[in-house]
């Protein structure tokens, strides 16, 4: 498999970098490095198998050039950031909506096999059904972030029926890990580190999601292409997550204790009912029982997730 990978200069691009060539797949990276880094991906730029590419995805000429030659595309490149959405809607329409499109022109030229792209769990919003299947509906984002990523995943399906290529579509819970530089735990250590005495808490602590090491992720990924290509599918959906949650408090606690800190904790209230920010998802857990089917299953829990993760990024601090 030769193999171009957008993003795979970030946090769960370089991991995914580092398996497949661990495989032994050919693997181009194209990434701005906007939100990358090539110190994630530093071990891999004299391999002879390895090739990068600084680009932006949003010339339309620089996807062209990046795709050709391959058989699959893993589509990661995206702004991470969901609290963007409220400053900047503009910006998350550029970096999911507008690269996604000109990465599926590029594909239908190049004859390209397969697209797996990472999409999210805030497509399915305010979920009524919790563990929420991958045929839950409808689908109703509550941030304009989810609202981009459902776009994509509209775009996707559309072309992959027009054009003849297949594509593998998977609703990622939180994914945390080494070498994250945003998101919850990163924030809480960023903040004990400034203040050891207090921790502020976005919202009013109850919010309960499930967290997926990027480790586990990555082995998912790969094992869903893998099992996708036996199918006959034009485009499937898969959810990758955990079967357990955790509450932001409860990862307050755990961040807190790996530091051996005792800090006061200040809850901001939130808004809409206790959320940290506009938009944010309350409550998510993702059924993974479609994935879990297929053979595929997270080592760690949530729980375990969480405490690794914390000392991974500590390590790197």
């Amino acid at each position: 498999m030769k193999v171009l990978i957008t993003g795979g200069a970030g946090f769960i691009g370089s991991h995914l970098v580092d398996r497949v060539t661990e495989i032994g797949w050919d693997v181009r990276v194209l990434d701005d490095l906007s939100a990358g880094s090539l110190n994630n991906i530093k071990n891999r730029l004299k391999e002879e198998h390895f090739e990068f590419i600084k680009g932006d995805m949003r010339d339309a000429k620089v996807v062209k050039k990046a795709v050709d030659g391959v058989d699959a595309v893993f589509h990661l490149a995206a702004n991470p950031e969901v609290r963007i959405g409220s400053q900047s809607p503009e910006l998350l329409y550029e970096t999911n909506v507008i690269i996604t499109y000109n990465l599926l022109n590029a594909i239908r030229d190049a004859n390209v096999k397969y697209l797996v792209f990472t999409s999210s769990s805030t497509v399915y919003g305010d979920a009524d059904v919790i563990p929420t299947p991958e045929d839950y509906a409808p689908l109703e984002p509550i941030s304009v972030y989810g609202g981009a990523k459902l776009a994509a995943e509209a775009l996707i399906s559309g072309y992959a029926h027009t054009f003849g290529f297949r594509a593998l579509i998977l609703r990622l819970a939180n994914i945390i890990g080494e070498r994250s530089n945003h998101g919850v735990i990163y924030d809480f250590i960023n903040k004990l580190h400034k203040n050891p005495e207090e921790l502020e808490i976005l919202g009013d602590g109850t919010q309960r999601k499930s967290y997926l090491h990027v480790k586990d992720t990555v082995e998912g990924m790969i094992h869903l292409l893998e099992h996708f290509k036996k199918d006959n599918k034009t485009v499937d959906f898969y959810n990758l997550g955990n079967d357990d949650w955790i509450t932001v408090r409860e990862i307050a606690e755990i961040v807190s204790e790996e530091m051996e800190l005792k800090p006061k904790f200040r809850f901001t209230g939130g808004v809409d009912g206790g959320r940290g920010w506009k938009g944010d998802v309350k409550f998510m857990r993702l059924s993974i029982e479609k994935a879990k089917r297929t053979g595929w299953k997270p080592k760690l829990n949530s729980y375990e997730a969480v405490r690794r993760t914390v000392r991974e990024l500590l390590g790197s601090f």
